[in-house]
């Protein structure tokens, strides 16, 4: 199963539903999408405007692909399921979102990580699909800690240190 996932920005998202739609119209897997705000309903996949929290990590650990915008928390939590997500990002020209941080966020993790897929190019999703097993075959299937669980240790530490100086 591919599971797609457009997140919750209000902007449709088209462009990845529309391709992932025509995609499972010809192949023999099934696709389930989350397409939030996209207006455009699919016909050839199972979809849901939006998903529970538990729901999202249930099709996460049932899905052998998962497709997903380019929010870095979205793709994070991919990675944390132990999955190595193919990305499209959101473009500010086909008004999927209001800029293009999506893109430059993408490259730099890419770069940074190399743990996922970055397609800009929507003709090259199929490509990216058929070869995911080779092209995931040396990456790493995690993300680094989180900085929140980070934060919130330095902070327990700190809160520690001072409550003993005060004995």
């Amino acid at each position: 199963m591919i599971f797609v996932t457009v997140g919750t920005h209000e902007q449709s998202f088209e462009r990845l539903t529309d391709y992932m739609d025509r995609w499972a119209a010809s192949h023999d897997e099934e696709v389930v999408m989350q397409i939030g705000y996209t207006k455009k309903e699919p016909e050839n996949c199972t979809w849901r405007r939006m998903i529970r929290h538990s729901d999202f990590l249930e099709l996460l650990d049932k899905s052998r692909i998962v497709i997903t915008h380019g929010g870095p928390a979205c793709f994070t939590e991919v990675l944390k399921a132990g999955k190595i997500p193919i990305v499209v990002p959101r473009k500010k020209k086909y008004g999927e979102h209001v800029d293009d941080h999506q893109i430059g966020i993408c490259r730099e993790y890419e770069k940074k990580f190399g743990n996922i897929l970055v397609i800009e190019d929507i003709e090259k999703l199929s490509a990216c699909i058929e070869n995911y097993d080779t092209l995931t075959k040396n990456m790493t299937k995690s993300c680094k800690e989180s900085n929140n669980e980070n934060f919130c240790r330095e902070l327990s530490d700190i809160v520690d240190r001072l409550f003993s100086e005060g004995k």
